[in-house]
């Protein structure tokens, strides 16, 4: 690993957040920066479930009880797309029309800065489908902040597989192409919730809606509180 010199600067002594990634050790480091949202006074729960569990049943109750912001990246990207008045909403668009995946940058840099413009009136962050991937979440604690609790709508692969097939716009679905989208869905989370077990909840999402939501509740009340 290349070695890097770091210099003190002038500016006045402030939070060290996140560690100094050049370890110089200065007081006066401007690599020290605070981050852009306090998640200590302004809660952030990402919300984590299948196709069919019930995430934005569960979203609406979350946000009607605790007045929450909501988040979804897929809504942020569309927004993004729909200005085209940038380069960047430009590309956005493009990639979108596409069907190709978002660069982990994109959707991020987005995310935080629809949360900035947010957090003056927030009570809280509700943030779905987010991370997707374990390197999401990390990218994500070091560029705006730490998450405060994860809720997984836990349900088996049967019975999303059922719900999503149930519905009337989707009873068409192509099998092959849910069953891969679930396989990769369990795959990618196994990794995201492994590394957040300290923050993690797992809801049984295969009981009835009010049920889901009371155990969900349980979870949020201390941490709003």
């Amino acid at each position: 690993m290349e070695d890097k010199s770091c210099y003190p600067c002038e500016q006045e002594v402030i939070q060290k957040y996140p560690a100094c990634p050049l370890q110089c050790m200065s007081p006066k480091c401007k690599a020290y920066k605070e981050p852009p949202i306090d998640s200590s006074k302004t809660p952030i729960i990402w919300i984590i479930g299948g196709p069919g569990s019930g995430k934005r049943t569960q979203c609406q109750k979350i946000i009607a009880k605790y007045g929450f912001t909501h988040l979804c990246t897929g809504d942020v990207l569309r927004a993004e797309a729909a200005t085209n008045n940038s380069e960047k909403s430009k590309c956005v668009a493009t990639i979108m029309k596409r069907g190709e995946p978002f660069p982990n940058d994109v959707v991020l840099n987005l995310l935080k800065e629809a949360m900035i413009a947010k957090v003056a009136g927030a009570k809280g962050f509700l943030i779905a489908d987010y991370p997707r991937q374990k390197s999401q979440g990390i990218a994500f604690e070091k560029a705006i902040a730490s998450v405060n609790h994860i809720l997984y709508l836990e349900a088996s692969a049967e019975t999303l597989k059922k719900r999503v097939q149930g519905k009337a716009a989707n009873s068409g679905a192509d099998e092959y192409t849910l069953n891969k989208r679930l396989k990769t869905f369990f795959e990618d989370t196994d990794l995201v919730l492994a590394h957040y077990l300290r923050k993690l909840s797992r809801i049984n999402a295969e009981d009835s809606v009010d049920a889901v939501f009371n155990e969900i509740v349980k979870v949020l009340d201390p941490i709003v509180t």
